[in-house]
């Protein structure tokens, strides 16, 4: 008697492909100045209180932002020798002015001590104009930038940290459904015009910024 045929054995089932676990972001430092909330959610990238689309995101990398301590004193000699001519100029008219009046009149002028106080005033706060750029401290620092002229700066005192960051960003980047949230520092500069910065910034803290955040 012929044996009836056994059954195909049912296909194997293909394995699921396997997907890793989206990189934990680095542990954060202590924050010791003001924080920053850098968050990834929903395809954006919050940086305080500004929103950046993951797709408009150019690049994330970290850089050291230095005053620009040689423009600085540069500013400060031109300023100094434009004062120096006002000055000669200034004891000038009041020598001829000293001797073209008669004995008899009051030399006593009240307009010539108040221009020179003027310009000893002007001499003070060209000299600390110039001493906060060139006793500034640089500032490493990471930043988001964006296809378009905008660009996210927030820094940490280690370096590290930061470094690890980028990463974590990018991956974020190529897998926009991870979600995470960490703590930074704000960049407190009070003129963001004494740094090289490259592109035109988004700055979060200080005074006299382009485009700042409000967060």
């Amino acid at each position: 008697m012929a044996e009836e045929p056994k059954a195909p054995p049912p296909p194997s089932t293909p394995p699921r492909p396997w997907k890793a676990a989206p990189p934990a972001p680095p542990s954060a430092p202590p924050v010791v100045g003001d924080v920053v909330e850098v968050k990834l959610s929903k395809r954006l990238l919050w940086v305080d209180g500004a929103a950046y689309p993951l797709q408009n995101i150019a690049r994330v990398y970290t850089f050291t932002l230095h005053p620009r301590r040689a423009e600085a004193f540069v500013r400060f000699m031109k300023r100094m020798a434009v004062l120096l001519l006002v000055g000669l100029l200034l004891a000038f008219v009041t020598e001829e002015t000293s001797l073209g009046s008669s004995s008899y009149e009051n030399d006593s002028d009240p307009v010539t001590p108040f221009l020179w106080f003027i310009v000893v005033c002007l001499v003070i706060y060209f000299v600390g104009d110039m001493l906060s750029v060139v006793l500034a401290k640089s500032h490493f620092v990471l930043a988001v930038e964006t296809s378009g002229p905008s660009q996210a700066v927030v820094t940490s005192r280690d370096r590290a940290y930061l470094r690890q960051l980028v990463h974590t960003l990018a991956e974020a980047i190529e897998n926009p459904d991870n979600e995470f949230a960490v703590k930074v520092e704000r960049v407190m500069i009070s003129n963001p015009a004494n740094y090289f910065f490259g592109n035109a910034v988004n700055m979060y803290g200080g005074s006299g910024n382009v485009g700042m955040s409000n967060g």
